[in-house]
């Protein structure tokens, strides 16, 4: 008997690090195997929950952004106007040098963001206060010279799948309201994927080079550190002077812009996949999954009548707008399960002879595992409706498990000990040098100051013992 082909299988997650780099390659979502450190490989099976992902940000965006494309190399004149924004990826930048064998005349980068390819642009489209607000965004592939551990989807050289917007405004109050409104707008984006993120005001080390300020999201990873997975950006003037970006006001009086930037990478796939996966594998909220309901008959006799049975379901539910699948393959029905439980599909539906006698089939949750008898008769509704059971068990879940691994801290020693599992909520006078000083003291960084949270105690900042009413959190970052 010839020796059956033997099913790979993951870590413990328990073991994020490795359980993350075999869940990427078993569940086909990228191959690192590309001989360019830092640059991988989307499977189409991954590249399908890119799509859906990106998808859902596309929608939150169209409804008052347009989306456009804009050229890759940036000229080294334009991209070194503004020096404090140089200043900040310097070292990080690629250069195109020749084409061909011919020596250019102007070096080109390969952009590690977009701003000063869009912004001479900029100059020239917005001419009055009628063209503001003006509120862009492209997806596109950047590229940055990381020197650190490169890891997929987290840590790249190329970043393929980075959505940036660019919006220009009248005033900084209303530009400050956009910063809001795009924090708003990732949270949404990300409930959709059924992950609490927490955002804070980044301090003034660490805003984007040349920004007046920035907010910023992140998500917590199993291992207990903290992922950026959203920026948002208030430019202020600062680039408008830069690239000379004025309009005309109603009085006919020419005034510089204001300006935001906010960004989303891969690195929210990379969040999605690690908080809900378990050591079976992917586990995907209905509205990510590439295959939403996969149909296993389960045939040891009267097959055709089980098979004609499952195209029904499957006729229904696709009529319903839902992705499925019927697995007739000869595969015994354990490697069938074990095949979509990594792949992640929520819905399994089994049905046999015994389940069509009944009228039945049988519906197994892969978030939960559990599995119930329910009437063939009002399967699509049953489909329909434990997806949205599915996407808010999800979001309690992560939920719950972010809250417990959030801890009060008021010493310097207690910040030690919770980072190592979690993120510190911790006093903090407001001074960069004590900011610095917990981040060495501590081995974790200040994310910021929370923006979602009214403090109404007063606390001892844990470097000065300075009285206080701001607290941060601070975590191990990715």
């Amino acid at each position: 008997m010839a020796e059956q082909e033997k099913e790979a299988t993951l870590p413990s997650k328990e073991n994020f690090s490795e359980w993350y780099n075999d869940m990427l390659q078993i569940a086909e979502i990228m191959d690192v195997r590309y001989p360019v450190k830092g640059s991988y490989v989307w499977y189409p099976f991954g590249f399908s929950i890119r799509r859906n992902v990106y998808d859902i940000i596309r929608g939150l965006l169209d409804k008052d952004h347009q989306e456009t494309l804009f050229p890759l190399l940036i000229p080294e004149n334009e991209f070194m106007k503004e020096a404090e924004h140089i200043k900040g990826f310097e070292e990080e930048v690629y250069w195109v040098l020749n084409g061909g064998t011919t020596p250019l005349d102007v070096k080109l980068a390969l952009r590690p963001t977009s701003e000063t390819a869009i912004y001479p642009m900029y100059r020239l489209w917005v001419r009055s206060h009628a063209d503001l607000p003006l509120k862009l965004y492209q997806i596109v592939n950047t590229f940055r010279y990381e020197t650190k551990h490169t890891r997929p989807l987290i840590r790249l050289r190329e970043i393929t799948s980075f959505k940036e917007a660019h919006t220009v405004h009248a005033t900084w109050d209303e530009a400050a309201s956009q910063v809001d409104e795009a924090i708003r707008l990732y949270i949404e984006f990300y409930r959709r994927l059924a992950i609490p993120v927490l955002p804070s005001k980044r301090p003034s080390w660490d805003k984007f080079p040349g920004a007046d300020y920035t907010i910023a999201v992140d998500s917590l990873m199993p291992d207990g550190k903290t992922l950026q997975v959203g920026t948002a950006h208030h430019l202020g003037d600062n680039f408008a002077k830069t690239f000379d970006i004025k309009y005309e006001d109603i009085d006919g009086e020419q005034v510089y812009a204001h300006q935001t930037c906010y960004g989303v990478s891969e690195r929210c796939i990379a969040t999605l996949l690690s908080t809900h996966g378990d050591d079976k594998g992917l586990v995907l909220p209905p509205e990510i999954a590439p295959t939403q309901v996969v149909i296993i008959p389960i045939i040891f006799k009267e097959p055709e009548a089980v098979l004609n049975a499952c195209n029904d379901v499957k006729a229904e539910l696709e009529a319903a707008g839902v992705r499925v699948t019927i697995d007739d393959s000869d595969k015994r029905p354990g490697s069938k399960y074990y095949k979509w439980e990594m792949k992640g599909v929520p819905l399994r539906i089994e049905i046999g002879p015994r389940d069509l006698k009944n009228e039945a089939a049988m519906l197994a949750r892969r978030d939960t595992g559990e599995k119930e008898q329910v009437p063939l008769a009002s399967i699509k509704d049953e489909v329909l409706s434990r997806f949205e059971i599915i996407q808010v068990a999800l979001l309690e879940k992560a939920t719950a498990e972010l809250n417990e691994r959030i801890f009060d801290c008021s010493t310097v020693d207690d910040v030690k000990e919770r980072v190592q599992d979690g993120i510190a909520l911790v006093p903090w006078c407001g001074e960069e040098k004590c900011g610095l000083d917990l981040d060495e003291q501590a081995g974790a960084g200040i994310l910021g100051i929370p923006t979602d949270m009214d403090e109404d105690g007063t606390y001892k900042c844990p470097i000065c013992s300075k009285e206080t009413r701001t607290r941060v959190y601070v975590a191990r970052t990715y």
